[in-house]
């Protein structure tokens, strides 16, 4: 197993970041992670739908705005070629900042469709390139073991971000326009702008706390050594073991939660008339938020602690196991059709818990199985790229399969349940080349 120095030892030396604690920038750093990250993926379908676009073209375009984390592999050995890892995250949170209050500004225009999703674009691709650096000062400042202790913290911490956006900040929409009667083009102006603070602030913060990560493997500097750099990373990544098994796995562990992730919320917002729940903002936000956290946080952290226990591969299939089961609460959301919101809550959290702790399986599998080697950033970047690409294709497809059912939601959460049965049978032959072993 070749990897560099830095990646198993964490050490880094930086004058004032390099002694900081874990606690005092992996919190923030995974919370910066995931606000922007639901922003565009989640929460601008919840501004289309509030402002009268259609489901069809919801899921068509907001899907494609996945597409920076698919490509972000292009360009991540370029990164390392101008400038430390530190230095792009904080870059990019000022970046997101500003992209997020041209957002905010759009909306009561009349083209702000078009002009809202170039500026989402923009913020894609600035979030992109923050999660490719920010992984990389993780992954070579924590030693492995630790990797898998501060796992639950670091899912959390993403989830905590989007259930920010997802969930404080739409239950805030809903009780301005609810209560204080304001339309919602004027609640989605204020909450965006809310957000783009949001990152002003993170940026601010990590200027002082967060560590540079591990030296470069880039030898040299400028555009020749990064685009040789990208060349060396690209080839080495494909003459790993097993690596086209492993893709497989990546791309498909995931499988259903994609299609979920994109119409779980339109359905719990549609009219019962359309067969939705008919919920509103207020309560959408609500289960997402603090429904929501709670059962996240409790997944995240015992997938966690299973995995420090038992390491990932005596795990991988017990967290993918629980990852896609818990499917079957919106099947039977969409047959059930409850009007009691507690009842409602309690299947939602069952989801969230479910998706919390599969979901550490997933990210270790790709930090530690997939990413090893010299160029652990790039590989990484690569690995989480293919992860978006599920989301991408879930997303751009579910629109097509939403019509083809005839607009059923029981039929497409049944199509869902069939999309899931696949990630369980390859997890349980995932291939692990590299079987840590850790006291």
């Amino acid at each position: 197993m070749t990897t560099n120095a830095p990646a198993l030892t964490g050490a880094v030396t930086d004058s004032r970041t390099a002694e900081r604690h874990p606690l005092t920038w992996v919190p923030s750093l995974y919370l910066a992670m995931g606000l922007p990250n639901v922003m565009v993926g989640v929460v601008a379908a919840i501004i289309y739908k509030n402002l009268g676009v259609s489901n069809e073209d919801i899921a068509l375009y907001t899907s494609q705005m996945y597409l920076p984390w698919v490509l972000k592999p292009l360009w991540a050995p370029l990164l390392e070629a101008y400038g430390t890892k530190r230095r792009w995250v904080i870059a990019m949170q000022f970046a997101m900042a500003a992209s997020l209050g041209l957002v905010a500004f759009c909306l009561p225009l009349e083209g702000f469709f078009r002009l809202s999703l170039a500026f989402f674009w923009i913020t894609g691709f600035a979030s992109a390139t923050q999660d490719t650096c920010a992984d990389g000062v993780f992954m070579t400042t924590m030693p492995l073991q630790d990797q898998a202790r501060y796992a639950g913290l670091q899912g959390m911490c993403w989830n905590m971000g989007a259930v920010i956006g997802s969930g404080l900040l739409v239950s805030l929409t809903g009780w301005l326009h609810d209560s204080m009667g304001l339309p919602w083009v004027q609640c989605w102006m204020i909450v965006v702008g809310m957000a783009a603070a949001a990152m002003a602030a993170f940026g601010l913060w990590h200027l002082s706390v967060l560590p540079p990560g591990g030296p470069s493997a880039v030898h040299g500097s400028g555009s020749a050594a990064g685009f040789a750099a990208l060349r060396d990373a690209w080839v080495t990544f494909f003459a790993k073991p097993q690596i086209w098994a492993m893709l497989a796995v990546i791309f498909f562990y995931r499988f259903g939660e994609g299609f979920i992730e994109k119409f779980g919320p339109l359905f719990l917002l549609d009219p019962r008339s359309a067969g939705g729940l008919g919920l509103d903002n207020a309560v959408l936000g609500h289960l997402n938020g603090t429904v929501g956290t709670i059962a996240f946080i409790a997944g995240a952290f015992l997938g966690g602690f299973l995995v420090a226990r038992r390491t990932l591969p005596r795990s991988f299939f017990v967290l993918a196991l629980v990852l896609n089961v818990p499917h079957l609460t919106y099947f039977y959301l969409s047959h059930a059709m409850p009007t009691d919101l507690v009842w409602t809550g309690f299947i939602v959290a069952l989801e969230k818990f479910g998706f919390g702790m599969g979901s550490v399986g997933h990210m270790l599998y790709m930090m530690q199985q997939v990413a090893p080697g010299p160029y652990r950033m790039t590989h990484y970047a690569i690995a989480t790229g293919v992860m978006a690409m599920t989301k991408w294709a879930t997303g751009t497809v579910s629109g097509w399969v939403w019509g083809a059912v005839g607009h059923d939601y029981a039929s497409f959460f049944a199509f869902v349940l069939l999309a899931s049965v696949l990630p369980v049978v390859l997890a349980w032959f995932a291939p692990f080349p590299h079987r840590q072993q850790w006291a």
